[in-house]
């Protein structure tokens, strides 16, 4: 009994310690191992990224700075020193730098119109959705602020609904297309700016942005509330821009970027010391191209 007993408690060792080899052998070497395979684990393919910093193609929508109106002569469109568009090279545009001059010129279109405002934006993007453009870039809501009173501008829950429309007509169209939205550019420092000229004040008495540059030597309390709402109507538009913006995960605010933007006389247009001269086409550029092609985008 004595010797039975001990014999069974050897056979069970022995079994025991080569099923604890086999389980090592398998964790090691076995079938079960990714090693054993002889294959590498092949890691995860990056996604690919929502943003292409570098579209072949666009087109422009919006109002009369992307029309590069006074930048040339009076009272006139001159869509070549355009920042979105244009060929100048003095202003070097957003679609030179991404496509180059030849690229800019094949695949590159301008639908802003002189006078557009948020209202006008959905019928643009129509047109320019027709294009079947990569970017489409957005600079409007100027004229929207520039009305003949402050009590006449675009009401906010108006601006947003026309962006919301626009942005749901290209989406319809285009649902892969990035959009740029440029800010508002700061009215009350064009009057601040502007003012001292002589010049330019009595081409702003035809009526150039009345609700800003109205009485433009005018310091009292009732033309300084006017240009605070007018300021104030101007950076709600901009907050308007950066939320719808901030929906749609193909579409880039500058940060306010040309709100913020620190312009001189240099960057005014001499005829109506308003809207952007050559250099300031090309600064407007500059703010672009540095957003579209951002590794992440402004916050």
């Amino acid at each position: 009994m004595r010797n039975r007993s001990h014999r069974s408690r050897a056979v069970l060792a022995v079994a025991a310690a080569a099923a604890l080899l086999g389980v090592a052998g398998c964790d090691s070497t076995g079938g079960d191992s990714s090693a054993s395979s002889g294959t590498a684990a092949r890691p995860s393919p990056k996604p690919t990224p929502v943003w292409d910093r570098s579209p072949e193609s666009m087109a422009a929508v919006g109002d009369s700075i992307t029309r590069g109106f006074d930048a040339c002569s009076v009272l006139s469109d001159c869509p070549e020193v355009s920042w979105a568009t244009g060929s100048d090279p003095r202003v070097d545009s957003l679609a030179v730098r991404l496509l180059g001059a030849a690229g800019a010129a094949e695949r590159s279109w301008n639908y802003a119109v002189t006078g557009a405002r948020m209202a006008d934006l959905p019928g643009q993007m129509a047109r320019a959705a027709t294009r079947r453009p990569e970017l489409v870039t957005v600079m409007a809501g100027a004229n929207d602020a520039c009305r003949s009173s402050a009590s006449a501008m675009t009401s906010v829950a108006d601006f947003r609904a026309e962006f919301q429309d626009a942005m749901k007509t290209l989406r319809g169209a285009l649902p892969k297309t990035q959009v740029y939205v440029s800010s508002v550019p700061d009215l009350k420092r064009l009057w601040s700016e502007g003012r001292g000229n002589p010049l330019g004040k009595q081409v702003w008495k035809l009526g150039i942005c009345p609700s800003m540059l109205g009485d433009a030597d005018s310091l009292n309390a009732a033309a300084t509330l006017r240009r605070g709402q007018v300021r104030d109507r101007v950076k709600e538009y901009n907050q308007v821009l950066r939320e719808v913006c901030a929906k749609d995960r193909r579409c880039r605010f500058d940060g306010n970027a040309v709100f913020d933007f620190r312009f001189g006389t240099d960057q005014l247009s001499h005829w109506d010391w308003f809207h952007p001269s050559r250099d300031g086409q090309a600064r407007l550029a500059e703010i672009a191209y540095r957003t579209v092609t951002a590794r992440e985008p402004v916050t």
